[in-house]
């Protein structure tokens, strides 16, 4: 694998042929990702510690919690997000590596029609991507955490049924959560401006033959 090889892959994820493709690589690169990377964590790190329950025993909690989050929170949370944005660059990635392994430039991707339309799935198969994981973000977590959680400790006791439970930092997990359903739609709004942009210039490009 050559040195220009792995140079004319790097251009093309850092720098795509559309200023809206920058804008979003930027976006989606720097913004997204140190907003789940520190503020993420730091909101779901020690849920599990601040977790109490009314007798608060430990044993109780312990219960609860676990009934409360089938999945723990680092896995369910960093797990499904981290996918989310790995999955998400794979069609840039995969075209960019094309267009690298031809030695296509990015003045060639939107002059030459067949680069154009494969450049334009790419971009429709990353908008499907973010559709579908908007989808599952909202079965997974819902739009609202609430303060308090209703816990089934039937099976611990007679003298116990349902048990209130206080959800640690409900509020921070609401905004967080509406923050990244907001990221995904921006994303989606810019990867349907970025074919706009192509569409416009190639027309352009066209104008002028």
């Amino acid at each position: 694998m050559s040195l220009n090889y792995i140079k004319n892959f790097y251009e093309g994820c850092v720098k795509p042929p559309t200023v809206i493709g920058q804008f979003h690589t930027l976006f989606f690169g720097s913004i997204r990702m140190f907003f789940l990377g520190v503020l993420g964590f730091s909101v779901y790190g020690n849920e599990a510690l601040h977790f109490s329950c009314d007798p608060d025993r430990r044993e109780i909690n312990l219960f609860c919690y676990n009934q409360f989050r089938p999945i723990t929170p680092q896995v369910s949370f960093s797990v499904f997000w981290a996918l989310q944005l790995v999955i998400v660059l794979v069609p840039s990635a995969t075209f960019h590596l094309y267009a690298a392994f031809k030695d296509i430039s990015q003045e060639c991707i939107l002059q030459k029609p067949i680069y154009t339309v494969v450049y334009i799935v790419s971009v429709l198969v990353r908008i499907s991507l973010e559709v579908t994981s908007f989808w599952l973000q909202i079965h997974l977590f819902g739009f609202q955490v609430t303060p308090l959680y209703l816990c089934d400790a039937g099976s611990l006791g007679e003298k116990f049924t349902m048990i209130k439970c206080m959800v640690p930092d409900h509020f921070e997990k609401t905004i967080f959560l509406i923050a990244m359903y907001t990221f995904t739609g921006i994303t989606m709004v810019l990867c349907v401006a970025e074919v706009f942009e192509i569409i416009f210039r190639r027309l352009c490009f066209l104008s002028k033959q």
